[in-house]
């Protein structure tokens, strides 16, 4: 009897040190937006050069995340994995140290290199330790996804107001230490690797810098850059086609499953992740509450995407595409509230809608991750989990630059409320294409 507990019991423990990585490697892409300003008045440091703290994470991250996969089978996940949160911690606390704008800038880029690798590598991690179980619990990897992103400016917003903005990574820090010395010993320690495959230093060279240039060029309207990132991009995809060993795998793509749960996730970032820029810039430059006040009206979200855990069974029962359609279902019923602003909804209507579309996003998370490494032999997945990453990281990047640009358009022509209201629609409208891959999802759970 003993004996079919402990596989679920390590798997649980292992899924909470992973979820500790993930929360700090997302927390902190997100929990210095509510700090700029007071980083920008104690450095003395104007306001366009502070606000590469925030891009100088984004873009290390994106840079490393194609790597993730080569050093994972190269290396073994469990020492990819704490060396990055070593890394994320170190740069955490040099970030609290920082005596100039310049300084902190470099340090985020620490930072960022840590916090590109954890995600994806803790990823193939779970996803390897798991086989046949992913489905029951996946929810274990994804929660972090949903959750993090709102409790990240909720976060800031507590320790800048109490503490200051160097307490926003001193107070990340223990929390690195701790997440080092469980997962010293909780994660696996993998077989030796039966391939030692050479590293594509050309491909790095096209596609690390070309993601950075693209995201950046995209979150930042910089033309320029978000141009010569998508020469880069096309000149890896003709390099990879060419080459054996391609530092990211664009064969993964003849996997039917993997195909699918690409264009899925694509999709979910350029429209149901990429809207959660409006929320909180609606409630503080519409309804002029502070960024703690935001965080906190944001919590239905969070609480709403918690469902994810309960997910993997209901996944279980119902197969993926039903449960994929159900949650992107919901999450659009989530959003029509927000395209209604011009006419003042009621606040608990909103907070409702929100708790729904947290629940949808939580749902639609779930069949993705699971039919992606379920489609894939246990040795693809390191590398698999490199490509789901880097093309969630291009979707959410296309469609924040799309609702920012859409939202300056409509302020520019109307009041705030309607500009708002006018931009969620166009969200809503980006949000139901996500249907189409869903439809494509295998009805039933792989075994």
């Amino acid at each position: 009897m003993t004996t079919a507990v402990r596989p679920d019991a390590a798997l649980w423990r292992l899924g909470g040190v992973l979820i500790m990585g993930a929360v700090l490697s997302i927390l902190d892409a997100t929990i210095v937006t509510v700090g700029i300003d007071s980083i920008a008045r104690d450095l003395g440091s104007s306001l366009p050069t502070v606000q590469w703290v925030a891009s100088a994470y984004l873009l290390a991250a994106a840079a490393a995340i194609p790597l993730s996969g080569w050093l994972a089978d190269r290396f073994g996940g469990r020492a990819v994995w704490l060396t990055a949160v070593a890394i994320f911690t170190a740069g955490t606390l040099l970030c609290g140290f920082a005596w100039s704008a310049p300084a902190l800038i470099v340090f985020r880029v620490l930072h960022g290199l840590g916090g590109g690798l954890m995600q994806p590598v803790g990823q193939a991690v779970f996803a390897q330790a798991a086989g046949p179980a992913l489905g029951r619990m996946i929810g274990v990897i994804t929660l972090p996804a949903t959750v993090a992103p709102v409790l990240g400016p909720l976060l800031g917003g507590a320790l800048v107001a109490d503490f200051g903005w160097r307490w926003m990574f001193f107070g990340i820090v223990p929390l690195g230490v701790a997440t080092f010395v469980f997962a010293r010993r909780f994660l696996p320690v993998p077989p030796p690797s039966g391939t030692r495959e050479p590293l594509d230093v050309r491909g790095i060279l096209l596609l690390s810098p070309g993601l950075a240039a693209f995201v950046f060029g995209l979150a930042d309207g910089v033309t320029i850059a978000w141009v010569a990132g998508a020469a880069l991009l096309l000149a890896y995809g003709v390099h990879a086609s060419r080459t054996r060993f391609a530092v990211l795998d664009l064969k993964l793509f003849r996997d039917r499953g993997f195909a699918v749960a690409s264009g899925s996730t694509f999709l979910l970032g350029a429209s149901l992740y990429s809207s959660m820029l409006l929320l909180p810039l609606y409630y503080q430059q519409v309804e002029h509450t502070s960024a703690l006040q935001a965080g906190l009206l944001l919590a239905p979200q969070a609480l709403g995407s918690a469902a994810v855990l309960l997910a993997g069974r209901l996944l279980a029962r119902f197969g993926p595409r039903r449960m994929m359609l159900a949650g992107i279902v919901l999450s659009l019923l989530g959003t029509v509230a927000f395209t209604q602003l011009g006419s003042e909804p009621s606040g608990i209507w909103l907070t409702l809608s929100l708790l729904i579309r947290g629940a949808g996003l939580g749902a639609a998370t779930t069949p993705g991750m699971t039919t992606l490494y379920s489609s894939l032999e246990r040795s693809r997945i390191p590398r698999a989990a490199s490509a789901f990453n880097v093309i969630n990281r291009i979707g959410g990047s296309l469609g924040t630059a799309l609702l920012a640009a859409i939202l300056h358009d409509e302020l520019s022509a109307s009041a705030a409320p309607t500009a708002f209201g006018t931009t969620f629609t166009w969200a809503l409208a980006m949000s139901a294409l996500t249907l189409i891959p869903a439809a494509f999802f295998p009805a039933r759970s792989p075994r």
